[in-house]
């Protein structure tokens, strides 16, 4: 990816056409494309983008636009044939990986049928991202790159997008570049073996195990075991509010009409109908349009407790409800039991 951004091309569509035959020629200089790969690539351009490639050197033995659609038309690529130090580091079986990992995440359900700058900036991101944590934007993400990146956020291409950082989606972490080996489990001695989720909850209070019990059989949310035990069971870490999340939270906030009463609304109607509170993620999602990053959801349902609008039982996930604020205009938590 580093190459093909590194060569003065300006468009997506040539961008991503030179991806695609730089992989295959990445061995021995020439790639090999048909007419069916230009098509499956829907370039606004194609003609453009193969006679941007042309302009810079690399040549097409036969006709890619107008010829057969099956038959191969190599492309050499000088920079690839220029001698060892020019070729790209792949080699047989390494290089067909890199071919099929560059198939896959371009037919990714989220971005398949999106613009090739957001599929382009797919492959950046993938190609930079790690499957379970954030990764920081490459810096040599082309610009109409960045601007397709909160379509993919709005696709869950990505799950995160916070300023530099990104987070893959649940769905295309197979297609992560940089694979990040398990981390070891170091036993120290001094420390309490983990519990099991059974130990756990046979330990809680009934008041706590009706609640917990409310959230995992819960039809409408449909959460796994391992979602929901990690949850309740994770030690709280306090999530820092820097300018950027404040700033980001000052332009959300103009842009809502009464975010307090419509808060504590959907938590009591969620409530209601789930027999639990939301988590901070489910309330920002039914009160915003649009998906929000991790730090500034817990900075604006913090700020909607700190006025009174919403409480909660913290750190016990899945408790928020209407709070004090709202008790005027006769929206209260419902009382829910778990059966």
């Amino acid at each position: 990816m580093s190459y093909v951004a590194s060569l003065p091309l300006h468009g997506a569509d040539a961008q991503l056409l030179a991806v695609v035959v730089a992989i295959r020629a990445a061995r021995t200089g020439v790639g090999n494309v048909t007419g069916q790969d230009l098509r499956s690539l829907r370039l606004a351009d194609a003609e453009g983008a193969v006679a941007a490639l042309t302009a810079l050197g690399w040549q097409a033995r036969g006709d890619l636009i107008a010829g057969s659609p099956d038959v191969p038309v190599g492309i050499a690529v000088p920079g690839l044939t220029d001698g060892g130090d020019h070729r790209l580091p792949f080699g047989k079986v390494m290089r067909s990986r890199v071919s099929g990992w560059t198939s896959r995440t371009l037919n990714a359900k989220p971005v398949k049928k999106t613009p090739p700058a957001a599929r382009l900036a797919a492959l950046f991101l993938a190609a930079h991202g790690r499957p379970y944590r954030p990764s920081v934007l490459p810096e040599d993400l082309p610009e109409h790159c960045r601007a397709a990146l909160p379509d993919l956020l709005a696709r869950n291409f990505l799950k995160e997008l916070d300023g530099d950082t990104y987070l893959l989606g649940d769905a295309v972490r197979h297609v992560a570049g940089k694979r990040t080996a398990p981390v070891p489990t170091v036993r120290v001695p001094d420390e309490e073996e983990p519990v099991s989720w059974d130990v756990w909850k046979g330990e809680a209070s009934v008041a706590l195990r009706r609640h917990v019990e409310a959230v995992e059989s819960c039809p409408l949310c449909g959460l796994s075991t391992a979602r929901v035990s990690e949850a309740f069971m994770r030690k709280p870490v306090p999530a820092q509010a820097d300018e950027k999340v404040r700033a980001a939270y000052a332009a959300w906030r103009e842009n809502q009409s009464e975010p307090g009463p419509r808060a504590a609304r959907f938590a009591a109607d969620f409530r209601a109908a789930h027999g639990h509170g939301p988590s901070v993620k489910q309330l920002c999602q039914g009160i915003s349009e649009r998906k929000q990053p991790r730090r500034l959801r817990i900075y604006l349902v913090r700020q909607l407790i700190a006025e009174g609008w919403l409480t909660n039982t913290e750190p016990v996930p899945w408790t928020l409800r209407p709070g004090k604020a709202a008790a005027p205009s006769g929206t209260s938590a419902p009382r829910v039991r778990a059966s």
